[in-house]
């Protein structure tokens, strides 16, 4: 079995968060852990390839942004909200809430900057 790395409380960045979070993709991810819970990886409906997807969970995982755990052959995701208050005291409800006021489409139609489409968006 794969080993998944997470940082450390203590080993999370700001600059690392906020990379993460720079990426419309990643922020559409963050915003549906953050509205429904925890969700596995097949669960968010996006029209990128999974080789794409995987990178972005990579991504938003070794920035600390979310927990990953197996489930036989599922990877299931939560959002790391209690760590990343307790470091960074509201940056993640300011930058939900202004990823939300943002655009003036509803979220099944928004499209990141690349282009792509985000599918099936639920609020």
């Amino acid at each position: 079995m794969r080993f998944l790395y997470h940082p450390d409380r203590k080993d999370i960045s700001l600059a690392g968060v906020l990379y993460a979070l720079g990426d419309p993709v990643r922020l559409e991810i963050v915003r549906q852990l953050a509205t429904r819970g925890e969700q596995c990886c097949a669960g968010f409906d996006f029209a990128i390839a999974k080789s794409t997807m995987s990178n972005h969970f990579k991504i938003l995982r070794e920035s600390g942004v979310v927990l990953t755990r197996k489930e036989g052959t599922q990877h299931i995701n939560i959002l790391r909200r209690d760590d990343l208050n307790l470091l960074f005291p509201g940056l993640l409800d300011a930058i939900l809430a202004s990823a939300q006021s943002s655009t003036g489409f509803p979220p099944e139609e928004r499209q990141s900057q690349n282009g792509i489409s985000v599918v099936g968006a639920v609020q």
